[in-house]
């Protein structure tokens, strides 16, 4: 019964959001109250760490519409300089065919920014480029979800490793169990394993993102369509998860994603550029007046300001750009700066109504403040006049409230779900929901725990919109459950590799990361439609990595299986037609 009820927040979620189609402002705030009164009334929760978990919830959404704000304002002060008709006239030279564009901003561009920063950032700088380039609302926000798996477990320079698993695994019990061996030394095995994993796993990403492309999105509505970019795809896939997991096995958790998007960008986008593995047949979208209503979101078309005349080189298009990814690769690996940033201009709630809760906002830290520098930086850059400056500002604003009442309800509910233990004076001791969910998967499909691993470490990013969070959540429960099941040491860092693995491929369909993802590109009050999307390369993520983790840890003819289900995927998804 208290299975059931764990689940019924999310249950709630799937049926308002996805099955119903309800904006994420109606969904989320049923969610909300749902949640709330099941801590309070069925797991017996002290009302103060509700109310703590509430207002942690609502000053972490305050802190993504900032980033929210900033992401459009970025996109909006380019298109009023007329720069960002200059950028969009240079990925239509490198290729007019908008695979092998969407391949290189969401894949490999995406891969660069979630590299250096994470915590959702690709989606605020790569959607609304996307959009820029011409691709519909929806398709831009789809694409920058799917990509958000494969480099976010080295997102943020290692984050998700150094800090989610380290957090989850730093207690005597593991210490003494994993002896001589220290807990930095098991990290980066840990972290050896996961490269692996989504290497093979991602490899296949940039295709299945094409034929996303053209099944949805394309005139033909045919996933074939984009199966014939296959060359490239893989091409371009392997360009990234080759020295992805070379890094990830010889150097460490730190630079796997970084260094991947960047050999990756050097070698595909001059091979792009020559034609090299490109698709014969080019693949455009029909004309805007064709497009479906919800592809479209409340911003602009990225000629609505094409009475603006742009003068200036490509490289100078793009230089705000490639400002954003200089600090932010600067900020997170030069250690004397970030340490400053941190540690200055911070603000502090601790011990929220007396409980262990405690809100941060790192100012200076946050990726919303490099967004901001840049957008003013670009007034100077592009001598912009006052009068586009303040409407680039105005329309910005106006983004960033409309995704307010989604945000503002979605993440307190995530923060009440996840300190939803009972208090110590109750009459039954339940662990928080999240934990209850765990426990009773584990004791379900114990024989066969490795296969399904990886949808505890989705549910944890589903729930929390962090792989680092569903770590801290779940490394330990990962860790533990191996042992029980009688794996050693060496194979139940597989485990928790796993849970890494599906920890990042839940932030495709997490709740909070799609709410901020569509709010950069005006499609607020659509984000079902989404879920409905991403759902399929998750599903795709979790099953074989899975598959993977049983040929690994059990038995390699589990291999076969693995061998199998991608061509079983593609398969099934190039017979399907009809519209979405």
């Amino acid at each position: 019964m208290h299975t059931f009820l764990a689940l019924m927040p999310i249950i709630v979620v799937f049926a308002l959001l996805v099955v119903m189609r309800l904006p994420a402002k109606i969904a989320m705030s049923v969610a909300y109250v749902v949640t709330a009164l099941l801590a309070l009334f069925v797991w017996q929760a002290p009302f103060n760490q509700i109310a703590a978990a509430t207002t942690n919830g609502v000053l972490t959404a305050i802190n993504v519409l900032f980033i929210v704000f900033t992401a459009v304002l970025l996109l909006n002060t380019l298109k009023a300089s007329g720069a960002i008709n200059v950028i969009r006239q240079g990925f239509m030279d490198i290729s007019p065919d908008r695979r092998v564009q969407m391949i290189i901003v969401a894949w490999l561009f995406g891969c660069l920014i979630e590299g250096s920063t994470g915590w959702g950032t690709p989606s605020a700088v790569g959607a609304p480029l996307l959009l820029a380039l011409g691709f519909p609302a929806m398709a831009s926000v789809m694409a920058m979800l799917v990509i958000q798996s494969t480099p976010v477990s080295y997102g943020a320079v290692g984050t998700p490793i150094l800090l989610g698993v380290k957090t989850g695994l730093d207690n005597e019990t593991v210490h003494s169990a994993i002896a001589p061996m220290q807990l930095s030394d098991y990290l980066i095995q840990i972290g050896g394993n996961v490269g692996v994993i989504h290497a093979i796993i991602g490899t296949l990403i940039p295709l299945i993102l094409c034929g996303f492309l053209t099944r949805f999105f394309g005139e033909k509505r045919s996933f074939t369509e984009g199966l014939k970019a296959a060359p490239f795809a893989i091409f371009a896939g392997l360009a990234f998860t080759i020295p992805y997991a070379l890094t990830a096995k010889l150097v460490g958790p730190e630079l796997p994603s970084l260094l991947g998007a960047v050999v990756g960008l050097a070698i595909v986008v001059p091979a792009a550029k020559a034609g090299f593995l490109t698709p014969k047949e080019t693949f455009d979208f029909a004309a805007r007046d064709k497009w479906e209503q919800d592809w479209l979101g409340t911003l602009p078309p990225p000629d609505a300001n094409s009475e603006t005349k742009a003068n200036f080189s490509l490289l100078k298009a793009f230089s705000p750009y490639l400002l954003v990814i200089a600090i932010l690769v600067a900020t997170r690996t030069i250690a004397p700066l970030k340490d400053w940033l941190n540690n200055h201009a911070v603000i502090v709630f601790s011990d929220l109504f007396g409980t262990k809760i405690t809100s941060k906002t790192q100012l200076l830290y946050s990726p919303g403040t490099v967004l901001l520098l840049v957008s003013i930086v670009c007034i100077f850059i592009f001598a912009m006049k006052g009068d586009s400056v303040k409407e680039s500002w105005k329309a910005s604003g106006k983004t960033m409230l409309a995704a307010a009442p989604a945000l503002l309800f979605s993440v307190p509910m995530v923060q009440v779900f996840i300190n939803s233990a009972s208090a110590p004076e109750a009459a039954t001791q339940l662990l928080a929901m999240p934990q209850v969910l765990a426990h009773s998967a584990a004791d379900l499909f114990e024989s066969a725990w490795p296969l399904f691993a990886a949808w505890i470490g989705a549910l944890g990013a589903f729930i929390a919109g962090s792989n680092t969070v569903s770590n801290m959540m779940f490394a330990n429960f990962q860790w533990s459950t191996a042992l029980q099941i009688g794996l050693d040491n060496h194979l139940a860092a597989y485990v928790v590799a796993l849970q890494a693995v599906g920890g990042a491929a839940g932030n495709m369909i997490s709740v909070h990361n799609v709410v901020a993802a569509c709010a950069v590109v005006g499609m607020v009050n659509k984000e079902g439609l989404i879920i409905r999307k991403t759902i399929i390369a998750m599903t795709y993520y979790a099953i074989q990595a899975g598959l993977i983790g049983m040929a690994i840890i059990f038995n390699p003819v589990w291999w076969v299986g693995a061998v199998i289900w991608p061509i079983l995927f593609l398969t099934v998804m190039s017979k399907t037609g009809a519209k979405a």
